[in-house]
């Protein structure tokens, strides 16, 4: 490999952890076939020297990591707000234990107001954390809902990104679940489809201008659709224009047809490696994403881009 076919160094933006001291509730939601693979998970998912396993080898040079509130989550998707701030607490020692190799994501409840955006506040100013971690949904409610206005007011003043999640929204995760794997992925990306939708025929970005935010790329059909119908947008200058400005896109199918085609609709300077880990991917991505990167005509500078640049000018990484 010449030094001009040299794989790029790549800070993955999408993992996340749950430190062993919080159950992991999530796993009885599951169904009864579904039940072992996640367990599998559950452990995986605690396992520290697994997250740092991938960067010590080489493959990565560091990780963006949340911890997941809907994976300690009761039976009506809620944490007690001491939990809440107990999590960014254990997300910020994590990161003091492993300096530019870990970068951590602050989890709040932004369907909790005020609370919620006093606790970004915290967690951004006093932790140092990088941004926000937020499910996209809540029952019949999306991210763009008053309730959640608070917080996203709150990440837009402290310049602090927005990692809007997927959720498993109801009934349409029941009814995809008897096809399997690709359809219950299916009925996430529906609703990280309609977050995103949401937060930009909603006018939030119009209302908050230096607010940015991620989806996954489970939300590309969210991304198509206003993409292709982008001159019927209630947007004055269209809905490509405004997701250009406002809404980064990760790569977790590693798809060239799906790389590329982000890349047209938000430009370069807007997609970043990202895997799942260790939920779609626990295993190295480095040159999974290289040879995507190339497979999806991306030049040299645009894969440095999309596998680190992004990100680090993004979250303020050095």
């Amino acid at each position: 490999m010449t030094v001009a076919e040299a794989a790029p160094t790549i800070v993955d933006f999408h993992n996340h952890f749950v430190p062993a001291r919080f159950e992991q509730t999530a796993v009885r939601t599951f169904p009864a076939s579904q039940r072992p693979r996640w367990e599998a998970l559950a452990r995986k998912l605690s396992d520290e020297a697994l997250l740092l396993q991938d960067i010590r080898d080489g493959d990565i040079a560091a990780r963006v990591v949340n911890i997941p509130l809907a994976l300690i989550a009761d039976a009506d998707g809620r944490v007690p707000h001491d939990t809440v701030r107990a999590v960014n607490d254990e997300i910020a020692a994590l990161v003091a234990r492993h300096p530019g190799r870990i970068h951590g994501l602050a989890s709040v409840d932004p369907f909790d107001g005020e609370r919620s955006a006093r606790e970004a506040e915290r967690a951004i100013r006093d932790l140092g954390l990088r941004g926000l971690f937020v499910d996209c949904a809540r029952g019949s409610l999306l991210i763009d809902t008053r309730e959640a206005r608070p917080t996203l007011e709150a990440a837009a003043r402290l310049g602090a990104p927005v990692f809007v999640h997927p959720v498993n929204p109801q009934p349409l995760t029941g009814q995809m679940a008897p096809y399997g794997t690709i359809a219950t992925l299916f009925a996430r990306g529906t609703v990280n489809s309609a977050a995103l939708l949401a937060l930009v025929e909603g006018g939030v970005f119009a209302e908050l201008p230096d607010l940015r935010v991620v989806v996954t790329e489970l939300a590309f059909g969210g991304l198509a659709m206003a993409a292709a119908f982008s001159p019927r947008s209630r947007l004055p200058g269209g809905a490509v224009d405004t997701m250009r400005r406002h809404v980064f896109i990760d790569t977790m199918c590693f798809n060239p047809a799906l790389l590329r085609a982000a890349v047209d609709i938000l430009g370069p300077g807007n997609v970043m490696a990202g895997s799942d880990f260790p939920i779609v991917s626990d295993g190295r991505i480095g040159a999974t994403l290289t040879q995507a990167m190339r497979g999806a005509g991306l030049t040299g500078a645009e894969q440095q881009a999309v596998a680190s640049g992004n990100c680090r000018r993004l979250l303020g990484l050095p």
